[in-house]
């Protein structure tokens, strides 16, 4: 039984991306498909790659930090190196999100401050 290959376009309609997205990725160095001609041959690795590029960067990781996730994955292995720096990766983005939410909510109080002078401005001139 062979393993499953993908065109370019099964993978951009499987995924629902573009075919110029995994041309990038693959620019990047993260995906290398074999070719034939000028058919780019992508393998169910690809395609997991592609699938862990999405993701991580769906939650906010940067290109470089999933080129290192992607990195460590080890197929033969456990991947407890790749699970232990994905669970690092969390708590440092949850700790940057939980940071700009205390942002947000601080210039939604001097928005509220700076309203409220403004509507007792207008109301002293009338």
């Amino acid at each position: 039984m062979s393993n499953p290959t993908y065109s370019i376009s099964d993978l951009a309609r499987e995924l629902d991306i573009t075919t110029r997205t995994i041309r990038f990725y693959e620019e990047q160095g993260m995906l290398s498909p074999e070719r034939r001609g000028l058919e780019r041959i992508y393998t169910a690795r690809d395609k997991v790659t592609l699938k862990l590029i999405l993701r991580g960067k769906r939650i906010g990781f940067s290109l470089a930090e999933c080129r290192d996730l992607i990195g460590l994955y080890d197929p033969l292995g456990d991947n407890q190196k790749q699970l232990t720096s994905m669970l690092t990766k969390i708590v440092e983005r949850r700790a940057q999100l939980d940071q700009q939410l205390l942002d947000i909510q601080q210039m939604q109080l001097e928005l509220d401050t700076a309203e409220e002078r403004c509507k007792a401005a207008l109301e002293n001139t009338l």
